[in-house]
């Protein structure tokens, strides 16, 4: 079996704008000063309340969670109002369809709640092609292995059947933590040198080259 377990946000799909704008709302509504974009984006990978820890470090797990939950609301708001773009990345789809057809098994483990990412999959067509799905509702925030040790149990793969695919050091350092191989992508939100520096075996630099990579 080679199972590949894929990040979501930055790796599978392109959220950016919605991640930082539904963010300022939520800085907004507790009367705090918006992060920097860039600071916004450094986040993205991590549970919403280990974000907002980050975010926000004089806080307190109260205010994260509170925090947490306004996100929450300010992203269900926006997707309700029309103002959600969460596409794929071009040539993702085509990676997927090319594991799948070559016999892997697929799976998700994100930092995105369950109704975010069923959304997000059915919205861009691919859910069908998952085999197992692990978000932060359930789990540990990464770099705990948990939701790499879950998908593992699920799908019936080995450690050392399995790779973790994803474009933070997080993903990477959950990888590593789980006994897996690790491998970066350069089209999200971390740069190259982090993702090796956090345990990835290498970086594709194209939708394309990774698919050559796990294919050859």
């Amino acid at each position: 079996m080679k199972l590949a377990v894929f990040d979501c946000d930055g790796t599978l799909i392109d959220g950016q704008a919605a991640i930082c704008e539904a963010m300022e709302a939520t800085f907004a509504q507790f009367a705090l000063p918006a992060p920097t974009r860039t600071a916004i984006r450094r986040a993205v990978g991590l549970s919403l309340p280990q974000a907002m820890r980050q975010l926000l470090p004089e806080s307190d797990e109260a205010q994260q969670e509170a925090m947490a939950q306004a996100y929450k609301a300010a992203f269900r708001q926006a997707r309700s109002e029309g103002r959600v773009s969460q596409p794929l990345f071009e040539g993702i789809g085509e990676v997927l369809h090319a594991l799948k057809d070559a016999g892997w098994t697929l799976a998700v483990a994100t930092g995105m709640s369950d109704r975010g990412l069923a959304f997000c999959l059915a919205d861009n067509g691919i859910a069908a092609l998952f085999d197992s799905l692990q978000t932060a509702d359930r789990h540990p925030s990464k770099p705990h292995p948990a939701m790499l040790e879950q998908a593992l149990f699920e799908t019936g793969a080995q450690a050392s059947e399995a790779v973790m695919i994803g474009d933070t050091a997080y993903d990477m350092a959950m990888g590593r933590n789980a006994f897996v191989r690790a491998i970066g992508v350069d089209w999200g939100y971390h740069h190259p040198r982090e993702l090796l520096e956090a345990g990835a075996e290498w970086v594709a630099e194209t939708p394309e080259g990774l698919r050559a990579y796990l294919l050859r």
